[in-house]
Parts: C-alpha cells; structure tokens; sequence
C-alpha cells in the first residue's frame, strides 16, 4: 500500500504539473472504487487547480469554485501524467485533462481508492477529521508522543502505526524507524521513557524523510508519476528481511506477527 513518502512523492511529482492549470475535461470510465467517484466531479470542468497539497495519505487538490478533490491510492493505486492521446490501461479509471495539455489518471487495479469532490472545509470532513498530527511538522513531538502512550499497553508499534496518534508511519517505516531508534517493536508503549520516545520521534522523522527523498518504496505496486518505481527498498534495515543477517550487527532478524501485520527486529540492535 503506498504509505506517506509514496503519497508525498506523488504528490511533488505532478504539482509542478497540474497547479495553476485549467481543468478541461474530467473522463470517468469506472465509478465502482472504495466508494463511488462523486456524481459531481465533472463540476470542476473550466475552474484551476490552486493548490496540491496533502494529509496523511490522501491527496488534495484545490480548486478555484473552493472545493478539493480528495484522492486516496488505496492498496494499488497511481497517478501518473500522460497525454490525452495515450493508451488507456485496464485499470485507469479516471482521467482528469488539463489545459497544458497533460492529463491525470489515477490507476488502480484493486480499487481500493477514492476520487471524491469535497465542498467545505476538507479538514472536517469524516476521512480526516480524526488524524493525528504529521510526522514531519512541528505538531509531532515527543511530549506529544509521551502523553498518546501514556495510557497504552498495546506494544509501540502498534500505537505509532495508529492514526490517531501520528499520521502516515505505516508498517515498513515504523520497523525501520524502531530499528533506528533501538527500540523493541514489541515492548508495551507506556514503558517507555521520554528519552526513547525523543529518539523515537527523531527516527520517525529521519527515515520518513529519507523514504520520501529516495522517492519511496516500491515493494510491488507503488509507481510514481513518472511511472517509476521508488528506491528505499534498498536501504531497508530489518523490514521483510526475516532471517537475513543484521546490516549493524549481524545477528539474524527475527519476525512475528503483531496486530496482523509482519514484525521484524533485530535481537541484539533492539533489546527487549
């Protein structure tokens, strides 16, 4: 599933391309996504794009009537500038033609996203109403860290994988971030100490940052809009890497399920 650096790289990829530019056409051949694509997205015909911003995981585009269109790439999706003229693939669902000519389409084979025209604040709307702060501004502290595990016996991983407590570090950037940090995946989140959730937090940070300038991390299906796959796979340090030998230590990487999702650490980096 594209996670924060992917969705990021996505989005600094077709800003310079679609901002301040007049919305000519918007073609919707299949409907049928997570939800349906809005019945109005045709309205945004003749108005600009303002701004291309984004929110954890979702993407928003600004448009000049004050509505947004809100994109999520679910598990499989893309988006990706072609022209006009250009094959439609099979699961290109929806194209969004510019007047410089480009074109948007968002691709997506399990149809998992979303397309949807939001009136109003988008902040308020139900997707994203209950978000926590982002990982990469300034809202996202250890002391804000600190107080959401305060009350949380889950392990740490799974609270730094929750929504509600920070945005956007799913599950191959919180195993990589803990690795970072020498913190245990699994050890119970009011444990820890402020220290190592500042660490916690600096890794957060840094391995976020680092994902989003390698241009993600394509493990299967994330494409940027380019068409091109992201780089910082190569760098991972224990995700997907079960039985490898650690990249510091050595010692090989063990790995668990933990709240349905795959757990890898390393025994020695990360003492429990």
């Amino acid at each position: 599933m594209p996670e924060l650096p992917e969705v990021e790289t996505t989005r600094r990829g077709i800003e310079p391309h679609v901002l301040r530019t007049r919305v000519r056409e918007v073609i919707v051949r299949r409907r049928d996504l997570r939800q349906p694509v809005s019945s109005d997205l045709s309205e945004i015909e003749g108005r600009s794009i303002v701004s291309v911003s984004r929110r954890a995981k979702y993407l928003l585009l600004g448009v000049s009537d004050g509505s947004h269109v809100l994109i999520h790439l679910g598990m499989s999706g893309s988006l990706r500038l072609s022209k006009p003229a250009d094959t439609w693939k099979t699961h290109d669902h929806l194209g969004i033609t510019l007047g410089n000519g480009k074109q948007l389409r968002f691709h997506d084979p399990r149809r998992f996203g979303l397309v949807l025209r939001l009136n109003g604040d988008p902040a308020a709307h139900p997707l994203l109403c209950d978000l926590g702060p982002e990982p990469l501004e300034d809202g996202f502290t250890p002391e804000h860290l600190k107080s959401a595990c305060s009350n949380r016996s889950a392990p740490i991983k799974q609270v730094v994988m929750d929504n509600r407590v920070v945005v956007g570090v799913g599950n191959i950037y919180a195993a990589e971030a803990l690795f970072l940090a020498g913190i245990h995946p699994l050890v119970p989140a009011n444990r820890l100490s402020l220290p190592k959730l500042r660490a916690l937090t600096d890794s957060i940070r840094a391995i976020l940052t680092a994902a989003i300038d390698s241009g993600g991390t394509t493990l299967r299906d994330f494409l940027n809009s380019d068409g091109e796959p992201g780089y910082f796979a190569q760098h991972l340090y224990v995700y997907g890497r079960d039985g490898e030998p650690c990249r510091r230590c050595g010692t090989a990487i063990q790995h668990r399920v933990c709240g349905q999702r795959a757990t890898c650490w390393c025994p020695k980096c990360q003492r429990r």
